[in-house]
Parts: C-alpha cells; sequence; structure tokens
C-alpha cells in the first residue's frame, strides 16, 4: 500500500521533475541520476574481454600492469563527459558510485571481479579534496567494491604534491611530474594484494603509470587498472 510519503515524492516529481545528469533530458520516476535511455547506450568498452586491449597496450614497456579496463569511451560534447562533469564539478559524487555500481554488476557475470583483493583509488591532494570535498575516483572505486564486497581503501595512496593541470606537457613531462608526487599509506596493507587502481579519466596514462609503479615498488602482488572513462581517438 503506498504511503503518505510515496504520494508526496509522486506529486513533487510532477512539480519539479530530475533530469538526467548524462543527456539532460527528464528522467522516470525511480531512476536514479542517470536515465535509463544514456544506461542501455553508453559508449562501452568492453576492455574486460581482451586481456590485450588498446588501454593495456598504453601501459606497455611503462609499467608492469595485469588488467586495464574502462567502463565507457569519452569524446568531447557526449553524454559521459556531461557525465564526468557533473562529477567532478557540479558537487554529484553520487554519480561516481551510480557507475561503480553499474559496472561493477557488468563484471559479475564473468568473475572478473575474482582478480582483484582490494579496490584503491588515485587520490587528490589535500588541498584540492577540501575544495571539492569528495575525491571522484574514490567515488567510483566505493561503487565497484560496493558490489563486489571487496575492501576499497580509499587512503591507500596520498598525494603529496598539489600539481597544476597537465593537459598542455607531454608525456614524459606528465610522468616526471608525476613520479614523486606520491606515497604509500601503509605498505603491510598491500604487501602481497592483487590491487585494482581506479580513475575517473584515463588519457596519458601518466598517473596511472606512477601510481601503479608505487604500488609494485611496495610489494603489491599485481596491479590493474579500472577507470569510468578511456579517450577514443
Amino acid at each position: 500500500m503506498a504511503t503518505f510519503r510515496d504520494y508526496m515524492s509522486a506529486f513533487l516529481y510532477v512539480l519539479f521533475p530530475y533530469n538526467c545528469l548524462a543527456c539532460g533530458g527528464v528522467i522516470e520516476q525511480g531512476e536514479e541520476t542517470i536515465c535509463s535511455i544514456c544506461r542501455i547506450n553508453f559508449p562501452r568498452t568492453n576492455f574486460h574481454l581482451d586481456k590485450e586491449n588498446v588501454l593495456a597496450q598504453k601501459f606497455w614497456g611503462r609499467t608492469k600492469i595485469d588488467y586495464a579496463i574502462s567502463y565507457v569511451f569519452f569524446k568531447k560534447q557526449n553524454n559521459v563527459q556531461s557525465m564526468l562533469h557533473y562529477l567532478k564539478y557540479k558537487d554529484a559524487p553520487e554519480v561516481g558510485k551510480l557507475i561503480g555500481n553499474w559496472y561493477g554488476q557488468e563484471l559479475l557475470e564473468n568473475d572478473f571481479y575474482k582478480n582483484f583483493d582490494i579496490i584503491i583509488p588515485v587520490p587528490l591532494h589535500p588541498k584540492k579534496l577540501r575544495k571539492r570535498g569528495y575525491n571522484q575516483s574514490a567515488c567510483f572505486g566505493k561503487g565497484l567494491a560496493e558490489v563486489w564486497e571487496i575492501p576499497h581503501l580509499e587512503h591507500g595512496l596520498k598525494k603529496i604534491t598539489n600539481t597544476k593541470s597537465q593537459t598542455k606537457k607531454s608525456r614524459e613531462e606528465r610522468f616526471n611530474n608525476m613520479k614523486k608526487g606520491f606515497t604509500v599509506s601503509n605498505p603491510e596493507e598491500i604487501r602481497g594484494k592483487s590491487i585494482l587502481l581506479v580513475d575517473d579519466v584515463i588519457t596519458t596514462g601518466a598517473t596511472l603509470e606512477a601510481c601503479a609503479n608505487l604500488l609494485l615498488e611496495s610489494d603489491a602482488k599485481t596491479v590493474s587498472i579500472a577507470t569510468i572513462a578511456a579517450t577514443q581517438h
């Protein structure tokens, strides 16, 4: 039987319908943040089906990565870009967790998640974290961990230098700028573990490369990478 709260929720939805944070259209009552049409039509990478996918190849000769996967492809002015803009800049951490839940559920189908012991997000510098209020990569990691029921070490890595935007730097400049910018919080937590390192978007991979090398140097058994999105050229 419907309650008074149910009726009020339906009434408010009629007056103030919610908009999808990916396409901007009105979402149906009961949908969460992103409409079903966008969820169905997201440009999925299916990288988990091919261990030697183009994302994994990006790291060949740079660091030892077990798996490299992304949920969707990122292109300018598509619904993925809009969704990520809300996640990073519009105070919408729920987007990251929701995408983590969705991706995690899809990866349950072939037991892919059994390759990992713990999840660690790429960290934000404390100054940026205070300004934003949350780490968007950690939101994604929490969504995965919730579905897979494995530990999520939100502070497994720390950012110790506050690097500026690196979009105009070369790959070598990005890596040199990054490699001394992180530290492992507690090496005992990762020693001998198969780690899934998560981030929101991968472009050159310099940040993930630096973090992966640091985890491997700290005696992680394996390091794999998962991101919400990967750029498509």
